[in-house]
C-alpha cells in the first residue's frame, strides 16, 4: 500500500454539556452527548520511505506547523518505532475554535490511516492510548460511535439500541469570531455544579435535553455567539452552542430561507451519522 486518499474526519456536536464538578487538579467533570455529523475534513496520505512527516494544505486554510495531524503522525512513529514516513494532504473544512472537534477528529483519522498505511496493525485501545495524549476528544473519534461522555471526557458509553439517536438535520452556524476553550473554563462565572443525569434522562428527550453550561460565559466573551443564536431564533429555530463554541446549531424540521447572516459566518446544513465512516479500520 503506497497511499490512502479521501480519508474522512467528521465533526461532532455536543447535544448538551453539563459541568458537574471540578477535580483537585483543576480538570472539570462533564456530562455530554457527542454526536458525529457529516461536516468533515478530508485527508490524503502518501507513503514516504525516508521517515519524514510532511503536510500540505490543499485548499488554502492554513494550519499551524505543529498541528494535531502532524503531532499524531509523530506520536504514532514514536510509540511504535516505525521508520516509515508520510506526506499528508489536508482539505480542511471544519472551522477552528468552533467546539466541533475538528482538530481531534483529524488526529484520530490520521492515527487510523497511518496504522493501515504503515501496516502496524495496532488495536484500537493502543491507538486510544496515543490519542488521549493529543487531546481529550481523540478517543471518542477513534471509537466511532455517538456517545454519552462523562468524567473529564474519558468515560465514553456508546449510544446503542433504545438510546440510539434518530436521524435528524441540523443547521450549524459558525460566526466569524472564535473562542479559546481555556478562557471559558477559567472563568469564575462558569456554572460548575449541574446535577447529575443519566442516559435514560437524555433518551426521553434527545434533542431537547439539557443545556450547555459554557454558553453564558461564551456569550460574554464572544458576542457573536449570542448574535448567531438570535439569528437562529429569528428563523424559527431554537439553538445552542456546541462544546466551547463559537459554533451554534439547531435541529431543522423544515427548510428555511438562510438570509441576513453576516458574510463572515459559515452556515451548513448537516445530518447526524450513526457511526464514524472509518469504523472498523482498527480491530478491538
Amino acid at each position: 500500500m503506497r497511499s490512502l486518499h479521501d480519508v474522512p474526519a467528521p465533526a461532532k456536536l455536543n447535544l448538551f454539556l453539563h459541568i458537574t464538578g471540578r477535580r483537585a487538579d483543576g480538570y472539570h467533570l462533564i456530562e455530554s452527548v457527542f454526536m458525529l455529523i457529516d461536516w468533515q475534513d478530508r485527508l490524503h496520505f502518501d507513503l514516504r520511505a525516508d521517515g519524514r512527516i510532511t503536510r500540505e494544505d490543499l485548499i488554502g486554510m492554513r494550519l499551524p506547523d505543529d498541528d494535531l495531524i502532524t503531532r499524531a503522525a509523530r506520536a504514532l512513529q514514536a510509540a511504535t518505532g516505525c521508520r516509515a514516513g508520510a506526506h499528508i494532504g489536508v482539505e480542511k473544512s471544519i472551522p477552528a475554535q468552533a467546539g466541533m472537534g475538528g482538530g481531534s477528529s483529524d488526529a484520530a483519522s490520521t492515527l487510523l490511516a497511518l496504522n493501515r498505511l504503515w501496516m502496524l496493525d495496532l488495536p484500537r485501545p493502543a491507538l486510544e492510548a496515543i490519542g488521549v495524549q493529543l487531546g481529550a476528544d481523540v478517543p471518542f473519534f477513534l471509537r466511532g460511535r455517538n456517545a454519552w461522555v462523562e468524567g473529564i471526557g474519558d468515560i465514553i458509553t456508546p449510544l446503542e439500541g433504545a438510546q440510539q439517536l434518530p436521524p435528524q438535520r441540523f443547521l450549524v452556524v459558525k460566526p466569524g469570531a472564535g473562542l479559546e476553550t481555556k478562557s471559558i473554563f477559567s472563568s469564575a462565572a462558569l456554572k460548575r455544579d449541574s446535577g447529575r443525569a443519566t442516559i435514560l434522562d437524555f433518551a426521553a428527550m434527545h434533542y431537547d435535553y439539557g443545556q450547555n453550561n459554557l454558553q453564558p460565559v461564551a456569550q460574554t466573551l464572544c458576542p457573536d455567539v449570542k448574535k448567531a443564536l438570535d439569528w437562529l431564533e429569528a428563523h424559527g429555530l431554537h439553538g445552542r452552542m456546541t462544546g466551547s463554541g463559537s459554533a451554534v446549531f439547531a435541529p431543522m424540521m423544515q427548510t428555511i430561507e438562510m438570509t441576513g447572516a453576516p458574510s463572515d459566518w459559515m452556515l451548513k446544513v448537516c445530518h447526524n451519522l450513526d457511526v464514524h465512516p472509518l469504523q472498523g479500520w482498527a480491530r478491538d
